[in-house]
């Protein structure tokens, strides 16, 4: 019996150390998982077995090792420990608790994450949509860009070869800013710009142009309209043009040009934001050439007209009001396809349509 003692006590001793380690490791365990309903009712047995003494540990330290076992193999949902990195997808919101041993344990909520992926449907859906307003507000403001004017054309030919004198000095010493130049036949003084989205716009244009007769009878008085250009002058150094001299005839053009646009204005052919009048003759014009800035040209430097700054170009006679397209083919002398015009005669004012 006592040699049989002696024997055992080894064996014993070896089992408690193991119970001992068994039971660090199971205490550890419990507090990493105390927060979890389903793992706690799953470890029910799991702490009775802790406070079984030593004897019995064979069949209780199984137990233990195969519940830790089947806690081991939980859904990919859960994870523990600070090396274990917890990767979500984008539709995953997940909570993180800290255990009191220092882990840290994650665990996807279902409502949380249902929340999270309303959120993200939401943010989607509210890009989309602002990128749909953005889309819209483009396409309406690039639809509601000018495509006709109302203008008075230049027919003087002292004023033509004016113009011409000063685009060939300017071209002497800045031979890039071709494209820049406006053909002289196409050379006028603008009115007012709109959009007339429409062949029944264009034509009620047509039509509200040949009413305003009788009320510029009125504003003329019978004698005719002379305005005299003189001097050079610029819009920011990128529009280049030849200015109306002061004088009695700038209030009545002013006159006329708010006659117009007051007619333009009742019938809804003219858009909110419309640029007040300043009458002149564009002679440059940057935006021609758009390549120009890419060759470092943002400007025309007033040096290159600055002997013209003062010259007279001439007296214009304004002999008629057309109704022009900026878009559609130029006519064959040049200028501009007018829809209609408004002959200027003065005994007695009439229109005529353009075929």
């Amino acid at each position: 019996m006592l040699f049989g003692l002696v024997l055992l006590s080894p064996i014993r001793s070896k089992c408690s150390k193991i119970v001992c380690l068994y039971k660090v490791f199971a205490v550890t365990e419990l507090l990493s998982f105390r927060r979890l309903h389903t793992l706690s009712t799953s470890h029910c047995g799991y702490g009775s077995a802790l406070k079984s003494s030593a004897h019995r540990f064979g069949l209780k330290a199984q137990s233990c090792l195969y519940r830790l076992t089947v806690c081991d193999m939980q859904p990919a949902s859960i994870s523990y420990g600070k090396e274990t990195p917890v990767i979500a997808s984008d539709d995953d919101e997940e909570e993180v608790q800290q255990s009191p041993g220092g882990s840290t344990v994650s665990v996807s909520s279902p409502a949380s994450t249902k929340k999270k992926r309303k959120r993200k449907r939401g943010d989607i859906g509210g890009r989309l949509d602002s990128e749909e307003v953005a889309e819209k507000k483009k396409k309406n403001k690039e639809s509601q860009r000018p495509n006709y004017f109302v203008s008075i054309p230049i027919t003087n030919t002292q004023i033509s070869s004016a113009v011409i004198q000063v685009q060939e000095a300017v071209l002497q010493q800045e031979p890039r800013l071709a494209k820049a130049m406006i053909p002289v036949p196409t050379l006028h003084i603008t009115l007012l710009v709109t959009h007339l989205a429409s062949q029944e716009q264009v034509d009620l244009a047509a039509t509200v142009l040949a009413e305003v007769e009788s009320s510029l009878a009125e504003l003329l008085c019978g004698r005719d309209l002379l305005l005299p250009f003189s001097g050079i002058g610029h819009f920011r150094k990128e529009v280049v043009f030849v200015g109306l001299a002061p004088g009695q005839h700038r209030h009545t053009l002013d006159s006329l040009a708010e006659l117009l646009r007051s007619r333009f204005e009742e019938q809804g052919l003219l858009q909110e934001g419309n640029r007040g009048f300043e009458p002149h003759i564009t002679i440059m014009k940057l935006s021609r050439a758009s390549k120009l800035r890419s060759q470092g040209i943002k400007r025309v430097d007033p040096a290159l007209y600055c002997n013209y700054t003062n010259k007279f170009f001439g007296d214009q006679t304004v002999e008629r009001v057309d109704l022009c397209s900026m878009l559609k083919k130029k006519q064959q002398d040049g200028y501009y396809h007018t829809e209609t015009s408004l002959q200027l005669d003065l005994n007695p004012l009439h229109v005529k349509r353009s075929i």
